[in-house]
């Protein structure tokens, strides 16, 4: 897979990822983009952006960079822990996310993601998680 944009893209379908519109826009070693153009089901009832839209969005490209970066041997991922910080919000336009790998280990990955305004840059918010790293059994 590693790089492959469309095939990353591919993993969106009938899925929550595919529902809130997630597109990969870019990857590489160690990195993944993304980014949500915000629709009425991306918001919370207040009118503004639902933290579960940001925190999937953040959680997405950090998995797809995993899946993407994952060690020699290495089959799958699973989430094992994640934090975030929100520090603004949104109403429409597109949000988007630069994930990056700070620790790349046989069996765990660390990603730190923030994520933007697109039209302004600003910071919307911080994220941070860990991946298990999955191997066949045997």
């Amino acid at each position: 897979m590693k790089f492959d944009l469309e095939k990353l893209n591919q993993l969106t379908h009938n899925n929550l990822t595919g529902h809130l519109g997630v597109r990969v826009t870019g990857a590489s070693e160690g990195e993944l983009q993304a980014e949500i153009d915000i629709a009425q089901h991306h918001l919370a009832p207040n009118g503004y952006l639902h933290a579960g839209t940001v925190v999937t969005l953040a959680d997405t490209a950090c998995g797809f960079g995993c899946i993407a970066n994952l060690p020699e041997g290495g089959q799958n991922f699973t989430t094992i822990e994640l934090k975030s910080n929100h520090l603004g919000t949104a109403r429409e336009g597109t949000i988007a996310v630069a994930a990056k790998m700070v620790h790349g280990g046989r069996t765990t990955q660390v990603w730190d993601a923030t994520v933007t305004n697109k039209a302004t840059g600003k910071a919307i918010a911080l994220f941070r998680c860990t991946q298990m790293i999955l191997y066949p059994k045997g």
